[in-house]
């Protein structure tokens, strides 16, 4: 199978689609180039390597490094983990809240309650630490705590 690539769009574009109806003559990629059999076997429905994407090098595919996050970047990401980790036990302070509120028994006990509430406080917190956005150094769950919060 032929393959063409645009470095444009870094699309790769089946042979067949320059003829099938996919593209006309007015749609067709005016960059796209004919891959060799290499190319195709080293780009053409592959996986990037670790730090690496698809790009272009004089019109031809390449894997091309990763772009280097801004510290922007790195804080807008760790915050999305704070808001991730908040929601995902949010509920268990719901809940306890509910069961006291019904007088019944509670599942935490009061020791795991102020655990649970310290750790939400820090993560809340945590945007203001001098070691954000460093994400060795976030606030640890209580042990307790079971599930996918890391």
């Amino acid at each position: 199978m032929m393959v063409y690539y645009s470095s444009a769009t870094k699309a790769f574009i089946p042979e067949a689609w320059k003829t099938d109806g996919t593209y006309s003559d007015d749609t067709w990629p005016p960059d796209a180039v004919l891959l060799s059999e290499e190319e195709q076997v080293i780009y053409w429905k592959k996986s990037p390597p670790e730090g690496k994407q698809l790009g272009s090098e004089d019109g031809r595919p390449a894997w091309v490094d990763l772009p280097s996050l801004t510290l922007a970047d790195i804080a807008s990401n760790e915050r999305s983990w704070r808001d991730g980790a908040l929601l995902s036990i949010k509920w268990l302070r719901e809940r306890h809240r509910d069961q006291q509120e019904i007088g019944g028994d509670t599942t935490l006990s009061g020791e795991q309650f102020a655990e649970l509430l310290l750790y939400m406080q820090a993560l809340r917190d945590w945007p203001e630490s001098s070691y954000f956005p460093d994400s060795k150094c976030r606030p640890r769950p209580p042990v307790w705590i079971v599930g996918p919060i890391e």
